[in-house]
């Protein structure tokens, strides 16, 4: 099977890849779900005239000079609003949050009056509307303020309830199902024998799918046998697992057994191998309803291929409106050579623009083997060459896609 570009690999994974089903969230368990439906306020916000600050409520055609004296006829707190009216020469002594009595237009604050009994001294100029945050100023009842594919942030979460809504209704979250393979592999904290490595790639591609708001179900490692290995892929499906995740045993060595056995369980292959570096040996297919991706064995391989083709799968499934990584500009802190057939994400940090208004700059660490997980964690971004790009120069234009830090 030929090397499958990136463009045209991600592309078959989201086919037919289609949002889950809806399902109704109390608000507290809302957060980095994604809404199903758009959400209009019930309300107003806020639903009259309020005081932006303590002071006093009065009319600004009573305080067109300074000093002047008021009558000061009530008070006015958060939640309990003054019955009567604000006349000419009066005034009422008001809270932050205070509904506006009938007849006051402007908020003088207590910094700029005197108490004097019963009456205040105001000792500037006030005008109209002056510290009055107006009916409405937020949002007004039936404003649509959040939309159908918004991932809800913390922000959101906040306004949702402040348009008084206490459910939402949102996409199920994606279920994705994380298998390691290989004999060599043990768990952390375990002392690795002779040609043993700590298992670590399963942990970097949880991490990921949790932070793009999936549930993750850990299917440990299956060992280098074709049973283990097939019994592992239907804990995956019995589990209702929506996206099945392996670890390396994707290539056609005597112990990579993960093709044979999804084959062995009915997998329809869409690709395996992409003109991607790292990450050639990736694989993608169906089993039923369920997707599967291959990731390679080499961590920073499987970091990549998640980061290009998990974290987008995930999105879409999940109804996310923003799918795709957003390319962002910078330019290069070093020269890079041409590139040859296959689209380089190289790993790289990134610098301050070297002027104001500039560009930041993105220098590739100095080794990019696919094995070193120390560069990879000291990287802010990939760098992205294009296949057969030309030589280019410190300085030159460069596309980058961030990474989350």
């Amino acid at each position: 099977m030929a090397l499958m570009p990136v463009a045209d690999a991600l592309a078959k994974v989201l086919d037919g890849a289609s949002p889950l089903p809806a399902e109704t969230v109390v608000l507290t368990d809302s957060l980095g779900r994604v809404l199903a439906a758009d959400i209009a306020a019930t309300r107003t916000q806020p639903p009259a005239d309020v005081s932006a600050m303590d002071g006093y409520a009065v009319r600004a055609a009573d305080v067109t000079a300074k000093p002047v004296t008021l009558k000061i006829i009530g008070e006015v707190a958060a939640g309990r609003p003054y019955e009567g009216r604000v006349g000419k020469d009066e005034a009422a002594r008001i809270f932050t949050g205070g509904m506006l009595p009938e007849g006051a237009d402007t908020i003088v604050i207590q910094e700029d009056t005197k108490r004097d009994g019963d009456n205040v001294v105001i000792s500037i100029i006030g005008k109209k509307g002056r510290h009055v945050r107006a009916k409405g100023i937020d949002f007004t009842k039936g404003d649509v303020l959040l939309k159908k594919g918004c991932r809800l942030s913390g922000r959101d979460v906040m306004l949702a309830a402040a348009m008084n809504h206490a459910n939402l209704n949102v996409h199920r979250p994606p279920r994705v199902a994380i298998l390691g393979t290989g004999d060599e592999l043990v768990m952390p904290g375990s002392e690795p024998g002779p040609g043993e490595i700590v298992y670590s790639n399963g942990f970097a591609i949880a991490a990921m799918a949790r932070e793009e708001g999936a549930d993750v179900i850990d299917l440990g490692i299956a060992r280098d046998n074709l049973d283990d290995t097939i019994a592992a892929i239907r804990r995956a499906r019995e589990s209702g697992a929506d996206i099945l995740v392996t670890t390396g045993g994707a290539s056609v060595g005597d112990y990579d057994l993960v093709q044979k056995a999804l084959a062995a369980e009915g997998l329809k292959m869409s690709f395996w191998k992409v003109a991607l570096r790292p990450g050639r040996p990736m694989m993608h297919g169906k089993l039923g309803a369920m997707q599967v991706l291959g990731l390679p064995g080499n961590p920073v391989s499987a970091y990549v291929c998640g980061f290009l083709f998990l974290v987008p799968l995930i999105r879409r499934l999940a109804g996310n409106n923003e799918t795709a990584h957003v390319p962002e500009s910078a330019v290069l802190g070093s020269a890079l050579a041409a590139n040859d057939e296959r689209a380089d994400y190289l790993r790289a940090v990134l610098a301050p623009p070297r002027e104001p208004g500039g560009l930041p700059v993105a220098t590739p660490v100095p080794v990019q083997d696919s094995s070193l997980m120390a560069a990879l964690a000291k990287a802010h971004c990939l760098l992205v060459r294009e296949p057969f790009a030309p030589p280019a120069a410190a300085g030159s234009p460069c596309v980058i896609l961030k990474l989350r830090l």
